[in-house]
């Protein structure tokens, strides 16, 4: 029987996220990791010791002719420079979140990638878990009915107080929204369907964060973008949904996300991981009930995203994680603070398709 040949990547960016990803490329049965590449060598040769591979430099890498997907690692502030100089050199790229930092960025990537025969990705994939997935099955079962509204919420006291270099968060391209909201309109996008129209409001609350992480304690950071974002979405299918991301808030109890329908209700776990617990509600019920998981990749499975691109360029399919989803959902997130500038609603200048769903039945590694 005839071995099924790996698709190979190479990871620029060597970072805190990137131990999963070079774990991944051994769990998955679709990939083959030529190397890893980083800014500072030094870092890259760490981890090429620690997952026992090659290091590179970032030019060494993006003129490998091995090397057949970019895995984009870095800073969000670069991932759309590196994702650009990946598909100019003929190679798909799947960049971590957001796709890019601005809109101008991504369409310039998506663009290239197009006029050169490759593809872009882009994360979050944890849509693709268990969790969601279930979610997914449910609803077009027709178990909840057709969806109608939606209410998600991702709110802390953000970064300050446990990342060792947390600035980012609170400059231009940082804030809850770009930081989080990927996840969360990313399952939105899955479940219900693309944004056509939105709002919102923004603030900031705290104008000046102190930092009491051990690495920088009793730094000040000048906070320069919003940290509590309000936003209303109208989908193209007519469902309303409101989503609320803040690192302003204390505590809260409010659910990750919940979907209503026209005949139950659904909770949906938490959007920044991979499993459940699901939940749904239906006329008769006195209680939201827990039903059991369908699918495959209930625990942390970053990369499944990497390994369907794979195989979807061999077998000629769209890919889940799409650029064009990547895309729509950058798009939501700075429609949302447009909206609240100028204090009207914005209309969504990119739509995408739905992915397809997960297949149940998979074997661990395996893609379909």
């Amino acid at each position: 029987m005839l071995r099924m040949q790996k698709t190979k990547i190479g990871i620029i960016g060597c970072g805190n996220i990137s131990p999963v990803y070079f774990k991944a490329a051994r769990r998955m049965h679709d990939l083959e990791l030529v190397g890893c590449a980083d800014m500072l060598l030094e870092r890259a040769q760490a981890r090429a010791t620690e997952y026992e591979t090659q290091a590179f430099t970032v030019d060494e890498m993006l003129a490998n002719p091995d090397v057949q997907i970019i895995v984009n690692l870095t800073i969000p502030k670069a991932h759309g420079e590196v994702g650009l100089r990946a598909v100019s050199a003929g190679k798909s790229v799947y960049n971590e979140k957001p796709l890019a930092l601005s809109r101008a960025e991504a369409s310039e990537m998506l663009a290239t990638a197009a006029k050169n025969g490759v593809r872009v990705g882009g994360a979050p994939d944890t849509f693709l878990g268990a969790g969601i997935q279930t979610c997914r099955k449910l609803i077009d079962d027709g178990v909840i009915g057709e969806p109608i509204a939606a209410t998600a919420f991702m709110m802390g006291h953000g970064h300050e107080s446990w990342h060792p270099d947390p600035d980012f968060y609170y400059q231009l391209g940082g804030g809850p929204m770009f930081d989080m909201g990927p996840y969360y309109l990313t399952a939105l996008v899955n479940l219900i369907g693309p944004v056509r129209r939105v709002t919102g409001s923004t603030r900031i609350t705290f104008p000046e964060r102190t930092i009491t992480s051990r690495q920088k304690y009793g730094e000040k950071i000048t906070v320069r973008t919003p940290t509590h974002v309000s936003g209303v979405l109208d989908f193209a299918n007519g469902a309303i949904g409101n989503i609320i991301t803040s690192f302003d808030v204390w505590k809260h109890s409010l659910p990750h996300i919940e979907i209503y329908g026209t005949e139950g209700s659904m909770q949906v776990p938490d959007p920044n991981g991979f499993g459940g617990p699901v939940k749904i509600m239906r006329q008769g019920y006195k209680d939201f009930v827990e039903v059991n998981l369908t699918h495959a990749y209930p625990d942390n499975s970053r990369g499944l995203g990497v390994a369907d691109m794979a195989v979807a360029i061999r077998e000629g399919r769209a890919h889940r994680a799409s650029g064009e989803l990547a895309n729509h959902v950058l798009d939501i997130m700075h429609a949302v603070h447009d909206a609240s500038n100028s204090g009207s609603h914005a209309l969504l200048a990119t739509t995408c398709e739905r992915p397809a769903p997960m297949h149940a039945a998979l074997a661990d590694g395996e893609i379909k």
